[in-house]
């Protein structure tokens, strides 16, 4: 039997977890990463700002809000959340991207988004 190789973050080492306070992740265990069924790409830590939230609702997708029968708190300016590497792209691409936490940023954001967009973000 081999041991499943730990996910890689976009600088090559060992991918960290991104949150648990609010709980992130496809699978809800505080790290950005996905499976064949994650069609998002929930890949890119983020901080959340407020000029993103506003962005990111105004596109369709309302980050901000609870929805208690999700289990979803709704997210604030400061929160760390793994985002779709696609929504981070239009972010970006509209001037709103948010901050991004490289080292528990999974290796497979690099599909959508160059390591250069996301170090222009780079922050803790």
């Amino acid at each position: 039997m081999t041991a499943t190789p730990h996910p890689l973050n976009v600088l090559g080492t060992p991918l960290q977890t991104c949150s648990t306070e609010p709980m992130t992740g496809w699978f809800r265990d505080g790290c950005c990463r996905g499976d064949p069924n994650d069609r998002g790409l929930h890949l890119i830590c983020v901080v959340a700002t407020a000029e993103f939230l506003r962005f990111s609702r105004s596109e369709g997708n309302d980050l901000s809000t609870p929805r208690p029968e999700y289990g979803f708190p709704g997210l604030k300016p400061g929160d760390r959340w793994c985002l779709c590497a696609t929504r981070w792209r239009d972010a970006y691409a509209a001037g709103y991207a948010p901050q991004v936490v490289l080292e528990c940023t999974h290796l497979n954001a690099l599909g959508v988004v160059s390591l250069d967009q996301l170090r222009e973000y780079a922050g803790t």
